[in-house]
C-alpha cells in the first residue's frame, strides 16, 4: 500500500512539471482528476488482495487440501467453515489469507433446515480418505474426540460426517433415506441387533453437493425417517436404557414409580408419536365430543386430539397409532332403547363399524387391531366391544370402567381413564384448589347416591352421624348443604372417601385431587389411572372392601407427618389431571395419550 501511494505522489510531481506541446501547462483540476484515478487503481488493487476468496479460488484450496492429505499423513482432521456465501474457506481464529488452518482447530457448526433443505450451523465431522500406498486413513472427530484408523483399502475422496443429534435431516432428491439403510445410536451405544426381534444397525446417507454425509455413529437418528414399527422398537429400547433422573424442575419425583422411565418415554412420545384419526363415521356418534357431565373425559380427549397438529397426521403410512373417534355416551343416547336393558344394538353398531374400516383400509388387518385405540368413559364402554373378537382382545381400550374382574379390561394393555365431572365446559378448571391442612377439621367425607355393593355398607357402618369425625351421607341433606356445599366439604376434609358405585370408577377420585383432599379408594378389582407410571401409595389410601369397618382406625393410623407429605403430593399431582382448552405439557390429555403410547410400546412385536 505504501509503495502504491509513493508511486501516485511521484506521478503527480512529474506530471505537474511536464509541459505539453504548445507549452501549455496542465490545469489544476486536470491534475486532481489524474491523481484520483491513480489512487482508485491503487485501492482497487489492495482490495483485490485482502478480500475473501471467491468460489473458484475456494475450490482450488479444497483441491490443495486433498493433495496435501495424499502426500503427507497427519492423524488430525482439517476442518473447514461454511460461510454465508456458501464458499468453503479455511477456518482459524489466527489464520492469514495465505494458509490453511491448524489441523487441530475447532470444528465448525452447521445445521440442516428440514423445511427448506438448507444447511446452516450444525456440527460436522470430516473424514479424509488419503490415498497412501496400500492404506486408507479415516479420521473421525466428534465433540473434540479424535480417532484414526487405517485399512488396506485405497480411496481418494472427501466425506462430511455430520453429528445430527437432535436434528431432522431434510429429504431431497439427492438425499433420500432408504428404510434399509438406517443407523442410529445414543450415547455411544451400539444399536445393532438381531434381525428377528431388534433394530438393525444401518446407515443414513445424505448428499451435500458431491459429498456423502453418513449418519454419525454417536448421533441420534432423525426419527421421522424410520418406518413406524422400527421407530417404536427404537423408543422401547431407549426407554429401557433411560438415563437416571434424580431431580427434574418440571416433574415431582415422589409421584412416580420411576421418574427416569416416565421422563424418557414422554420425551420420545413428543418426538416420535403420530396418530391417524379415521374420518369414517357419521355424527353424532362420531366426531361429536360430549364436553359436559361425568362422562366428559372421552369427549375432551376427542376434542383435543382432533384439534391437534403435533401428533395427528393425515398420512396413515406415518402413523404409529390409529384412533377410533366414537363416543360411547353419544352411542348410548342414539341407540339404546330405555328400559330394554339390552346393549346388543351398541355392540353390533361398533362391530359393523370396525368391519367397515377393516375392509376399506389395510391398517386394521395388518396388526389385527393392536395399533388401534378407543377412548370410552361411559359405564357400558367395555361391553360395546364384546361382539368383535379382535376389537375386544387386541385394541387398546382407554376405559373409565377399568374392572379386571369381568375379563374385558386387560391389565397392562388397556388404559384406566380418569373420570372427570365437567360442569361448565368453558371453565373446566372452575373451583380447583383447596385449603391447608390446618383448615381441614373433618377427618373423612362422602356424600352420594346409594348404588352398588360398597356404598350401602359404608353408610351402614359410618353414616347417620354415628361418628363426628366421619361425615358419611347419602345424597347431601339440604339442611347441611345450605350451610356447607359438597365442594366445601371436600375442601375442609383431610380424606375424601371414593367408594365404587355401579362400576369401579368414581369421579370423586379426580374431585379429591382437584380440592387437595387425600383420596381413599374403596373398589376391589379397580385398576387405578396411570398405574404404569404413578405411585398411588404416595398420595392416596386404598382400602379393601372387607376393611370398611376398620376405616377410621386405618385413617387415624397414618402419622401426621406422612399425611402432610401425601397432601403435598396431591397438590403436585393436580397438573396431571387437569383439562385445558389448549393442552399443556404433562396435563390430562398428554397423560392419557402417554398411557396409550406406553401400552403400544410394551406390546410391540419385534419380529
Amino acid at each position: 500500500m505504501a509503495a502504491l501511494l509513493r508511486f501516485a505522489a511521484s506521478a503527480y510531481r512529474v506530471t505537474a512539471g511536464r509541459r505539453l506541446r504548445r507549452d501549455h501547462v496542465i490545469s489544476g483540476w486536470r491534475r486532481k482528476i489524474l491523481v484520483i484515478s491513480l489512487l482508485t487503481v491503487a485501492i482497487t488493487a489492495l482490495l483485490a488482495i485482502i478480500l475473501p476468496l471467491n468460489v473458484s479460488s475456494a475450490s482450488a484450496r479444497i483441491s490443495s487440501a486433498v493433495a496435501f492429505a495424499n502426500s503427507s499423513f497427519d492423524p488430525s482432521p482439517l476442518p473447514f467453515s461454511v460461510d454465508s456465501r456458501s464458499s468453503l474457506l479455511p477456518y482459524s481464529s489466527n489464520s492469514s489469507a495465505e494458509g490453511f488452518v491448524s489441523p487441530r482447530s475447532a470444528l465448525p457448526i452447521t445445521k440442516f433446515d428440514a423445511s427448506e433443505g438448507k444447511i446452516d450451523n450444525l456440527r460436522t465431522n470430516f473424514i479424509y480418505h488419503s490415498n497412501l500406498e496400500n492404506h486408507s486413513t479415516v479420521i473421525n472427530s466428534n465433540d473434540g474426540n479424535m480417532e484414526a484408523s487405517a485399512s488396506s483399502e485405497t480411496q481418494t475422496n472427501v466425506e462430511i460426517k455430520p453429528d445430527v443429534s437432535g436434528w431432522s435431516v431434510p429429504a431431497s432428491k439427492s438425499s433420500e433415506v432408504q428404510p434399509d439403510e438406517v443407523r442410529f445410536g445414543n450415547q455411544g451405544r451400539d444399536m445393532s441387533t438381531s434381525p428377528k426381534s431388534e433394530i438393525h444397525s444401518k446407515v443414513v446417507k445424505h448428499s451435500v453437493g458431491e459429498r456423502e454425509v453418513p449418519g454419525s455413529k454417536n448421533s441420534e437418528m432423525p426419527l421421522r425417517y424410520l418406518p413406524p414399527d422400527e421407530a417404536l422398537i427404537y423408543a422401547k429400547r431407549e426407554i429401557e436404557e433411560a438415563p437416571l433422573v434424580t431431580d427434574d424442575p418440571d416433574l415431582y419425583a415422589p409421584l412416580f414409580l420411576n421418574i427416569s422411565v416416565f421422563k424418557r418415554s414422554y420425551e420420545l412420545m413428543e418426538r416420535i408419536l403420530k396418530v391417524y384419526i379415521y374420518r369414517d363415521g357419521e355424527r353424532p356418534i362420531f366426531h361429536t365430543p360430549e364436553l359436559k357431565g361425568i362422562y366428559a373425559s372421552e369427549g375432551w380427549f376427542m376434542k383435543l386430539i382432533e384439534q391437534n397438529r403435533h401428533f395427528v397426521v393425515k398420512d396413515p403410512g406415518r402413523a404409529h397409532l390409529f384412533y377410533l373417534p366414537y363416543s360411547a355416551r353419544r352411542m348410548e343416547l342414539a341407540l339404546y332403547v330405555p328400559g330394554s336393558h339390552n346393549m346388543k344394538p351398541l355392540s353390533r353398531f361398533l362391530r359393523d363399524y370396525v368391519n367397515q374400516i377393516s375392509s376399506k383400509y389395510p391398517f386394521w388387518n395388518r396388526t389385527k387391531g393392536s395399533d388401534h385405540f378407543l377412548v370410552a368413559c361411559h359405564d357400558w364402554g367395555p361391553y360395546t366391544t364384546t361382539l368383535h373378537a379382535e376389537l375386544c382382545k387386541n385394541t387398546i381400550k382407554a376405559l373409565c370402567n377399568a374392572d379386571v374382574s369381568e375379563g374385558i379390561f386387560v391389565r397392562g394393555k388397556d388404559i384406566s381413564l380418569p373420570e372427570t365431572t365437567i360442569r361448565i365446559p368453558r371453565r373446566p378448571l372452575r373451583q380447583v384448589g383447596g385449603r391447608p391442612v390446618s383448615q381441614r377439621p373433618i377427618l373423612a367425607f362422602f356424600a352420594g347416591n346409594m348404588h352398588g355393593r360398597v356404598r350401602p355398607i359404608l353408610l351402614e357402618q359410618w353414616g347417620n352421624g354415628k361418628d363426628e369425625d366421619m361425615k358419611i351421607f347419602g345424597p347431601l341433606p339440604n339442611q347441611i348443604s345450605k350451610k356447607m356445599s359438597y365442594i366445601e366439604h371436600m375442601k375442609s376434609s383431610k380424606f375424601c372417601i371414593c367408594p365404587m358405585g355401579f362400576e369401579v370408577n368414581s369421579p370423586r377420585i379426580v374431585e379429591a385431587i382437584y380440592y387437595e383432599c387425600v383420596p381413599v379408594i374403596i373398589a376391589d378389582n379397580f385398576v387405578l389411572p396411570f398405574e404404569e407410571v404413578l405411585d398411588w401409595s404416595a398420595f392416596s389410601v386404598v382400602v379393601a372392601e372387607k376393611d370398611i369397618p376398620s376405616l377410621k382406625d386405618i385413617l387415624l393410623g397414618i402419622p401426621l407427618r406422612k399425611y402432610i407429605r401425601m397432601q403435598q403430593c396431591v397438590k403436585r399431582l393436580q397438573r396431571h389431571f387437569l383439562w385445558h382448552p389448549r393442552p399443556e405439557k404433562y396435563d390430562l390429555f398428554h397423560m392419557i395419550l402417554h398411557s396409550i403410547w406406553f401400552s403400544r410400546l410394551n406390546h410391540i412385536n419385534p419380529s
